[in-house]
Parts: C-alpha cells; sequence; structure tokens
C-alpha cells in the first residue's frame, strides 16, 4: 500500500517535520517489523532525517544550503530561475528508508522525518510505503 501525505507549504524555503504523519500510517497499517520508505515526487523539495529538538537546527540547514546554492548566481541559465532549488533538492536527496520496530520507527532521540521545500510556497505531497 502506497499513502500519500498532502503538504502546504508556506514559505519559500522550509523543513516540515512529518514524522508523526509517517508514524500514524506505520500504526494504521498494523506493522510490527519492516523499512518505510519515504518520497518526494518533486524536483525541488526533498526529504532528509535530521534533529528535531532544536529549531536553530532547521534554520542553519536551510541559510547554510542558501550560501552554497543562492538564489542570485548570474551563470545561472534555467529560464524558470529557480537552479538554486534544483541543486538543493539533489543534494538533500529525494527519499529516506526507517526500520520499523515493535510498530515504531525506529529514529534516534533527537531525530524527525522533514519534507524540504527550495522553491515554495507550493501544494506539495510525498509518499509513504512499508516493506515487511
Amino acid at each position: 500500500m502506497i499513502h500519500e501525505i498532502q503538504i502546504k507549504t508556506k514559505k519559500h524555503d522550509e523543513m516540515i517535520d512529518i514524522t508523526a504523519h509517517v508514524q500514524n500510517f506505520v500504526t494504521t497499517q498494523n506493522i510490527q517489523d519492516g523499512l518505510v520508505i519515504v518520497y518526494c515526487p518533486h524536483t525541488t523539495a526533498g526529504i532528509t532525517i535530521n534533529e528535531n529538538a532544536d529549531p536553530d537546527v532547521q534554520r542553519d540547514f536551510l541559510r547554510r544550503l542558501d550560501e552554497i546554492y543562492p538564489w542570485d548566481a548570474p551563470k545561472d541559465r534555467h529560464i524558470e530561475g529557480n537552479s538554486a532549488a534544483h541543486l538543493k533538492a539533489s543534494t538533500v536527496g529525494p527519499s529516506q528508508t526507517v526500520i520499523v520496530n515493535n510498530g515504531k520507527l525506529l529514529l534516534g532521540r533527537w531525530q524527525g522525518i522533514y519534507f524540504c521545500e527550495f522553491d515554495g510556497p507550493r501544494d506539495r505531497s510525498c509518499y509513504v510505503t512499508l516493506l515487511h
């Protein structure tokens, strides 16, 4: 089964914690052990696992990506003007895989699963599936 999570992003760049959505899907499927895959079908957004205890981590993460991939790079030629978003999404990657153990996501104490928007605001989605 594939589950779709619909996300309405509000900012140009943001990280949205979707951990609870993913855990809820695992719980409703009554899976005790296996793998959950979270996949983003967008070329200007991605999925990452990172710290969810201190919001400064997300702010620093996005700021540093802006430093590496600035929006005003004069040599960028993509007609839509969002080459930076494509580069950020490729750097973060389109998916993450998490172990499910005893019905729970096997994440570290401070870890969360994030949908990363790099070209918003937009209506987005990501997909979740289980392997067991």
